[in-house]
């Protein structure tokens, strides 16, 4: 048996099957402290994501305890905590390793289209009000600028402020713009961490490990997810694919994109990876710490050329 680590959880592949056992942690944005908190998010964990990966998510199970017996999975003691049990996928089929190996298909790519098409026509529309989906990016914004500007990341600190600059004024240009998303219907309860690395192309495609966690985060413009997966794909070298899959699934939806709206939308979410990478080296302990500074750069690479692509439109 595998055992990973992630920031919120540990994921253990066995056989196969996947348990994920979430930390007991506190952050602003979620609570894993109490026994009670893990099994509710276990639980939502298992109802959100069988909407796009329904026969991947196999349900919860208990973590007992019996002096008798020890610790059990499933067992007859106390019950000490609770996992989620999933159905191991092929890491193969994966998006990222795809883009990797440059093995994804047109056809691939459609049948992605096809399923986040039906999955945004059909979805529950969000109840965000327009001012608090506007004023989300805003007050993300500023906390971008806390992290990324703090003179002990080693970031360009002649270009990081420029760039924040930009995309502030971008947002302000903007703000109307993005309260008619919600106005028209078009903001729902999305995925919210629509990424290569959880895309699986099986038979059906598995897209998996949405953001349970924070309901206010998965309200998101279709749009504004398709940006964010495009992001995550340039990251990786596919530099046009974000644009085939806003265009495609346009397509399916009968709408024009919002065009500036999408370079915005990439902008923003590069940022706040850029963001969330170095705040990786906030904690204590930091997994892996030469990795996140680098990557910060990358990612506002990225925000740079979507600003740059919206001003030469």
């Amino acid at each position: 048996m595998a055992v990973l680590e992630t920031h919120m959880s540990y994921v253990f592949l066995a056989g196969e099957k996947v348990y994920k056992l979430k930390k007991p942690v506190r952050y602003p944005f979620l609570d894993f402290s109490t026994v009670e908190a893990r099994e509710h998010n276990c639980r939502e964990e298992e109802r959100l994501n069988r909407r796009l990966a329904a026969d991947v998510y196999l349900g919860v199970a208990t973590l007992t305890y019996s002096a008798e017996g020890g610790m059990a999975l499933g067992g007859d003691g106390a019950v000490v905590d609770w996992l989620v049990v999933m159905r191991r996928l092929p890491r193969e089929a994966m998006l990222d390793r795809l883009i990797a190996e440059e093995r994804l298909s047109v056809a691939q790519i459609d049948a992605l289209c096809d399923t986040l098409g039906n999955f945004y026509r059909g979805v529950e529309r969000s109840s965000i009000s327009a001012e608090d989906y506007a004023l989300r990016f805003f007050r993300e914004q500023e906390k971008n600028r806390d992290v990324l500007t703090r003179r002990d990341f080693a970031l360009d600190h002649g270009r990081t402020p420029v760039l924040l600059d930009l995309l502030d004024a971008r947002l302000a240009a903007s703000r109307s713009e993005l309260q008619e998303r919600v106005l028209q219907g078009h903001v729902i309860d999305g995925h919210g961490d629509l990424r290569p690395e959880h895309i699986c192309f099986r038979d059906p495609i598995a897209i998996f490990d949405c953001l349970e966690f924070n309901a206010e985060l998965r309200q998101v413009d279709p749009f504004d997810e398709l940006a964010y997966l495009g992001v995550e794909c340039a990251l990786l070298g596919a530099h046009t694919l974000g644009v085939e899959l806003v265009d495609k699934v346009a397509q399916r939806l009968s709408c024009e994109p919002p065009r500036g709206l999408v370079s915005l939308y990439a902008a923003w979410r590069a940022v706040l990876r850029a963001r969330q990478s170095v705040a990786h080296l906030l904690d204590e302990a930091p997994r892996e710490p030469t990795k996140w500074e680098p990557l910060a750069t990358r990612y506002l690479d990225l925000a740079q050329s979507a600003l740059a692509a919206d001003n030469r439109r």
